[in-house]
């Protein structure tokens, strides 16, 4: 064995060789189909059913191939929520999530961009709801982005009451939850009847209606 390369051990209990990923762009565009065919995979079937092996034949590759590239399973799942991290801020300035009251546009956005997605929606609905499970290696990613998500809304509602002159806005801690709950609830929805549902506007309808209750006043849509 090199002193580059190192043994693993997958979930599934199969021993690997695994060296250095070099960043050579058939090497990226191989980790892209990778981490497309885990989302398909995760999103079909969840972490626990959907195996390497059901993802390495997505690819037209070995399970081992697949660990070559992510050395493990659980570290396969993180790169696949970093990615669809990543896709939410496509074409965005400095590849970053907006601050403020531009936030909640960007939450709109995200949503009818989301209903041309269903894919990456399945994968994050079905595995954001098994990181309430124990032991399940997405908990810790979940319970960090709903946080840092509730705070920069909470950020974004104190910046539309200053702008607006409302001097002691109701709740906005319950409205920040409120939102991202709502969000996430149409998503399930809309997998499920996505011709009677619309993602988007629905989405902006509840923030517009949440935004009154804190006692701001926030148009996101054209009606």
């Amino acid at each position: 064995m090199t002193p580059e390369s190192m043994k693993v051990r997958d979930r599934e209990g199969i021993s690997v060789t695994t060296r250095p990923v070099k960043s050579r762009p058939e090497t990226l565009a191989r980790r892209r189909d990778i981490l497309d065919a885990a989302v398909e995979t995760f999103g079909s079937r969840g972490y626990g059913k959907g195996s390497l092996q059901a993802i390495a034949e997505r690819v037209d590759m070995t399970h081992a191939g697949v660990l070559h590239h992510f050395g493990s399973k659980d570290q396969l799942l993180l790169e696949v929520l970093e990615h669809r991290d990543r896709t939410d801020v496509v074409g965005l300035e400095g590849q970053r999530v907006p601050d403020g009251s531009a936030l909640f546009a960007h939450l709109v956005r995200t949503a009818f961009r989301n209903a041309e997605r269903p894919g990456i929606v399945q994968a994050f609905v079905v595995l954001s709801a098994e990181s309430v499970t124990d032991g399940h290696p997405g908990r810790q990613y979940f319970e960090d982005r709903y946080l840092n998500l509730r705070q920069s809304l909470a950020d974004a509602f104190r910046m539309a009451c200053a702008e607006q002159g409302v001097d002691a806005p109701r709740r906005v801690d319950d409205a920040c939850a409120a939102i991202l709950a709502v969000m996430d609830g149409l998503q399930v929805q809309w997998l499920l009847d996505p011709e009677r549902i619309d993602l988007g506007q629905s989405s902006a309808f509840a923030i517009e209606a949440i935004a009154r209750a804190v006692g701001v006043e926030i148009t996101l849509t054209d009606d």
